[in-house]
C-alpha cells in the first residue's frame, strides 16, 4: 500500500471464525484481491485497523506470524459497537483492513538468546504472532519459555495451540489461572501471573523478556523481572490502548514525546520509564 493510500482499506474475506473463549473470537482473513495478498507484507508486532461497513473500525494487532503467508488473523473480545458487529459476521463476509502500522518486535536482534514470554488473558494475541514467528525459525533461538495466565480456565485463549506448545520438547509452557478460576481437572498453576513468575525465577542470562497483559498484570510483573536482574532494555511490551487512526494524525494516542501508533506499539521497559506516569 503506497503512502497516498494510508486511509484506504483492503477488502478482506472472512475464511474462518474461531470461538476462543467467552466473547473472544479469532478471524482468519484472506485478501479479496489475490494480487494484493501476494504483495502484502508485515512484521511481527505490527497492527491494523479492522472495519465493519456502516459500523466503524477498531484497532487490533495482527495475531498471526509473517512466516504464515496467504492470510492474516486477529483476535478480539466483544466490548463495544464495532466488536459486537464483527462477532456477528459469518464466514464468507467481507470487512475492511488498513495496515500494517507501527513498529516491530526486533526478533533479529534476539537471535541466539533465550526468550521469556509472559502474557495474561486476551493479551496473548500480540505475543502469539511473535511466538509463532520464532518457533517457525526455531534454530535461531535458544531456550523458549511461555508463562500465560487468565482469570479462569475458560478464559484461556488459543487452547489448541497451548496444547501444541505444551507437547513440544523445545518449549517450556507454564499456564496459570487466578485463585478460584480452576476446574477439578486443571493441572496447571494456580495464582496470579507475577506471583507464578516470581516462583519460577527464570534466569536473566542472555534472556529477552516480552510482557503483554492487562495494565495491572504488567505493573506487578515489571518489578518481578527487575528483582530477577532483567535490564529495562531487555524487557519488551506493547501499548495498544487509545490508538485510533493508526498513522499519528488524530493525536489520541499521544503520550509524552511518543505517538503509540507510530513509535509503538512495541516499547522497552526502559522507554516506558521515561514516559508520563499515566502509562
Amino acid at each position: 500500500m503506497s503512502q497516498t493510500d494510508i486511509f484506504k482499506p483492503y477488502l478482506m474475506r472472512i475464511e474462518q471464525m474461531i470461538e476462543e473463549a467467552p466473547d473472544v473470537k479469532t478471524m482468519r482473513l484472506a485478501f479479496v484481491d489475490e494480487r494484493e495478498g501476494r504483495e502484502f507484507a508485515f512484521r511481527t508486532g505490527q497492527f491494523g485497523e479492522y472495519s465493519v461497513f456502516g459500523e466503524g473500525e477498531c484497532t487490533f494487532c495482527i495475531a498471526s506470524p509473517p512466516t504464515r503467508q496467504g492470510y492474516i488473523e486477529c483476535t478480539f473480545r466483544k466490548a463495544g459497537r464495532v466488536t459486537n458487529a464483527l462477532a456477528d459476521l459469518e464466514t464468507g463476509e467481507t470487512i475492511g483492513f488498513r495496515g500494517p502500522y507501527g513498529n516491530i518486535f526486533p526478533i533479529h536482534e534476539w537471535e541466539h538468546k533465550n526468550l521469556l514470554f509472559i502474557a495474561g488473558g486476551i493479551a496473548l494475541p500480540p505475543m502469539r504472532s511473535v511466538i509463532w514467528n520464532v518457533l517457525d525459525l526455531r534454530d535461531r533461538y535458544q531456550d523458549i519459555t511461555i508463562v500465560y495466565g487468565a482469570r479462569t480456565v475458560a478464559d484461556l485463549v488459543y487452547k489448541r495451540e497451548l496444547a501444541e506448545w505444551e507437547k513440544r520438547p523445545d518449549v517450556r509452557l507454564v499456564t496459570t489461572v487466578d485463585p478460584g478460576g480452576e476446574t477439578p481437572d486443571w493441572k496447571g498453576e494456580i495464582g496470579f501471573v507475577p506471583a507464578v513468575l516470581d516462583r519460577l525465577a527464570p534466569s536473566n542470562r542472555d534472556t529477552v523478556a516480552v510482557v503483554c497483559g492487562p495494565p495491572v498484570m504488567i505493573k506487578f510483573t515489571f518489578p518481578v523481572l527487575s528483582r530477577l536482574g532483567f535490564a529495562p532494555a531487555s524487557i519488551f511490551t506493547t501499548l495498544e490502548n487509545r490508538m485510533k487512526c493508526g498513522v499519528g494524525k488524530c493525536g489520541r494516542c499521544n503520550v509524552g514525546k511518543y505517538f503509540v501508533c507510530k513509535d509503538g506499539p512495541v516499547f522497552t521497559f526502559a522507554q516506558l520509564q521515561n514516559m508520563p506516569q499515566e502509562y
